[in-house]
């Protein structure tokens, strides 16, 4: 299984709609103050945005890494650690549970005080803030805009490409956001990213063999996570044939075909779902010490 990280990979993936948004981000770059780019706190490092500095013209930042309440906290804290480090702010958001508004808003009065300093002792009164939201596919940018909104105001999916066209939202007096659709980089050139990308709904499910992406999913959990394994499947590792293990978890599954044979399709998609749909709790794919070497 290791030799799916290894292998070199060269992946196109870029639909017209994010050279557009790329294009737009350039074009309203100048009216932005903060810029909130959303992670996912299960792949930290795998959903920032390659690229992106050339972008965003050195404007204040401020990290977003929601699902935490899908995360391994122990490990995210990590990254959360190396980006504080290099003097970044980061907020680590729970969206569906225990969602707090308070804390992004007072972190970007924070980050704009600087600005309204200056405006007030010009006699100018604060300006209203503008952000603008980045961030891959599928981390939970409109999920975040309609908490903070505290109504829907934009679609929300667990499939990338929900969003289309830059839109800007009023949150409050105080504050709107432009957001933008999920934008990625032209070529996923290294295997690690691709398939954490691919495994956690990022891209879209055919850019990968499922195959693949269903075995770098398993290998995964049995290297860091095999309690989930035997939770969730009731199996105590993978075996050195991933098939066989398809073929157990298949089974106890119920995921048949006539003469009973192992329906695969189903299997990866009960996986993947599992994955998706938030059964599959307390796991970050992205191991610090694995990108320290």
């Amino acid at each position: 299984m290791e030799n799916i990280r290894q292998n070199s990979t060269n992946i196109n993936w870029y639909p017209g709609h994010m050279a557009k948004t790329k294009r737009l981000i350039l074009e309203n770059i100048n009216l932005i103050d903060v810029v909130y780019e959303v992670i996912d706190a299960r792949i930290p490092n795998s959903s920032v945005v390659q690229e992106i500095d050339n972008l965003l013209k050195n404007k204040p930042r401020i990290l977003l890494m929601t699902k935490s309440d899908l995360c391994d906290k122990k490990e995210t804290n990590k990254w959360i650690e190396k980006y504080q480090s290099e003097g970044k702010k980061v907020l680590l958001l729970d969206l569906e549970h225990n969602f707090d508004s308070k804390s992004i808003v007072n972190l970007t009065e924070e980050v704009m005080e600087d600005v309204n300093a200056k405006r007030i002792s010009k006699g100018l009164s604060k300006r209203r803030t503008r952000a603008l939201i980045v961030g891959i596919p599928n981390v939970g940018k409109s999920t975040l805009i309609n908490r903070l909104v505290g109504k829907k105001a934009v679609n929300v999916g667990n499939a990338p490409g929900i969003t289309k066209e830059l839109n800007w939202i009023r949150i409050n007096e105080r504050l709107e956001l432009l957001d933008t659709p999920g934008i990625l980089w032209p070529k996923l050139d290294q295997n690690r990213i691709a398939y954490n990308l691919a495994s956690l709904t990022a891209i879209k499910e055919e850019i990968l063999p499922l195959f693949d992406v269903v075995s770098y999913i398993l290998e995964t959990l049995n290297n860091y996570y095999p309690e989930i394994l035997k939770e969730r499947y009731g199996i105590e590792g993978i075996t050195d044939d991933i098939v066989d293990t398809l073929d157990i978890i298949g089974k106890k599954r119920g995921c048949l075909i006539k003469g009973g044979e192992i329906d695969y399709e189903k299997v990866y998609n009960v996986i993947l779902n599992d994955i998706k749909n938030g059964y599959i709790k307390g796991i970050t794919f992205d191991r610090y010490d694995a990108y320290q070497g």
